[in-house]
């Protein structure tokens, strides 16, 4: 019964980070406000569930907090490529070219972490640029496919940073305070740019996305994530969260009548494809699922 109960929280979770893609769509602001709307809401709720669970809020060393302004930085690059490769094209697009992230770990950390490199990755690092090739119709910049994946690798390269530190950061700090310290340090980072653009008015609609985008689909499904992860592995977790695309796109089908094309659901199943393999080798970045998904 409680493993039941934690894959039904991990699926919800996969659910609202799939979610969070149609938000590029539904808000209209530029990229960076929409990220900095959803860690104004996110970091406060993450705030009150780290006190309520008597945990503390930073950590003391210099060294640590160094390391988490710069997760934080990365998490906010993130979330400003992936919803800009959404806002350029579509949510398919910006979802399929940001699923890249597991081939990047894969060729990035044995690079950075001095482990083994398997020549596998090579082949599936081909087969999920394939992929991508397939995805684009037209290789010139009035083709916004190819807008789309231009934000939309940027957007998997980055996550895949940060989940090769997070890789270090969870033997000694746990997930829910991971992903509280990365949004502050990303409200920080964002808050000079985003604060000068702000409009002279927010409509309530706007605010009432931001603050699910930031309360549902950044805190509570991060909650969600964690709080599953006690009772199922790691493993499991990723390969559940391999399903964040197919998530997305079916509820952009359902809420924004986006459906791919054949060319898209072609290109976005070898990407798939190649990061389900790198899940099911044993690519250690993609089994420890870090908080901060998109």
């Amino acid at each position: 019964m409680k493993y039941d109960r934690a894959l039904v929280e991990i699926h919800a979770a996969v659910l609202l980070f799939g979610l969070a893609g149609l938000f590029g769509k539904w808000l209209v602001f530029p990229a960076v406000l929409i990220v900095f709307g959803r860690v104004v809401f996110a970091v406060p709720a993450l705030a009150a569930a780290l006190t309520v669970l008597r945990r503390p809020l930073f950590a003391g060393r210099l060294k640590a907090q160094a390391l988490f302004g710069l997760l934080g930085l990365l998490l906010a690059a993130h979330w400003v490529c992936f919803f800009r490769s959404i806002q350029v094209s579509t949510v398919a697009v910006g979802l399929l070219s940001y699923s890249t992230f597991p081939l990047f770990t894969a060729v990035l950390e044995p690079l950075m972490l001095g482990e083994k490199f398997e020549q596998r990755a090579v082949f599936l690092a081909l087969v999920c640029l394939a992929g991508v090739v397939l995805l684009v119709p037209r290789f010139t910049f009035e083709e916004s496919v190819f807008r789309g994946v231009l934000w939309g690798l940027p957007a998997g390269a980055s996550f895949s940073l940060l989940s090769i530190l997070n890789r270090k950061l969870r033997r000694s700090h746990d997930g829910l305070s991971i992903a509280f310290r990365q949004d502050a340090f990303a409200l920080l980072f964002l808050a000079p740019l985003a604060v000068p653009a702000l409009p002279a008015a927010i409509s309530l609609r706007d605010v009432a996305l931001l603050s699910i985008l930031g309360l549902a689909c950044t805190a509570g499904a991060h909650t969600l994530f964690i709080d599953g992860l006690r009772s199922v592995s790691a493993r499991a977790a990723s390969l559940i969260s391999a399903l964040e695309p197919v998530y997305g796109i079916a509820l952009a089908i359902v809420f924004l009548r986006e459906i791919p094309s054949l060319r898209t659901a072609a290109g976005g199943a070898l990407i798939l494809a190649a990061a389900l393999a790198v899940t099911l080798s044993g690519g250690k970045a993609a089994s420890s699922s870090p908080p901060g998904r998109a």
